[in-house]
């Protein structure tokens, strides 16, 4: 059930029929293929999104992050960045390495807490999502423009509740 159909197709309910028969399982092989496609459709997605926003020089984490920045006055601590994006602080460490470098960023001492620094989102950086936003947007319309206002609706609650369910994957 690993395979990843052109038609988005496959797997096919029989085979995940036969996988849980053949394990001799009593779950569900329609949640079994709901759960594998999902999985599927998140990476094709995330590889779409990468393609994407390296047209625009950057990453997913790293628009994430300026996106983050901007959405929020400008300026956050990176321990608040990691919490709110839900990625490790190597991660938000090394994305503001990069960013910095490239001048989209700067990192500033904190003024609540003289020991921290805060990131801080730079003209540059303000500047690189000011010209990518009518490309960037008009894609995520199009991405989701075969679903009608009614259909994205239920879509986001769906997906809210599978997001609250992917910890069964994660748990000990």
């Amino acid at each position: 059930m690993t395979r990843d159909g052109i038609d988005g197709e496959a797997p096919t309910l029989d085979q995940a029929r036969r996988q849980v028969e053949h394990y001799g399982l009593e779950v569900d092989p329609q949640a079994v293929l709901v759960a594998v496609r999902l999985i599927s459709a998140g990476a094709r997605v995330g590889r779409a999104a990468e393609a994407h926003f390296a047209r625009f020089g950057l990453s997913t984490g790293r628009y994430r992050l300026l996106a983050d920045l901007e959405d929020h006055g400008g300026e956050k601590s990176p321990s608040r960045l990691a919490a709110d994006l839900d990625v490790s602080r190597a991660t938000i460490t090394g994305l503001l390495d990069g960013l910095e470098r490239e001048g989209l960023i700067a990192r500033r001492p904190s003024t609540e807490d003289g020991r921290g620094t805060v990131a801080v989102l730079t003209a540059r950086g303000a500047q690189r999502l000011r010209d990518m936003a009518s490309e960037h947007f008009g894609r995520l319309e199009a991405m989701v423009g075969g679903l009608s206002i009614e259909e994205r609706a239920v879509f986001l609650d769906l997906l809210a509740r599978v997001v609250r369910g992917s910890a069964a994957l994660a748990a000990d």
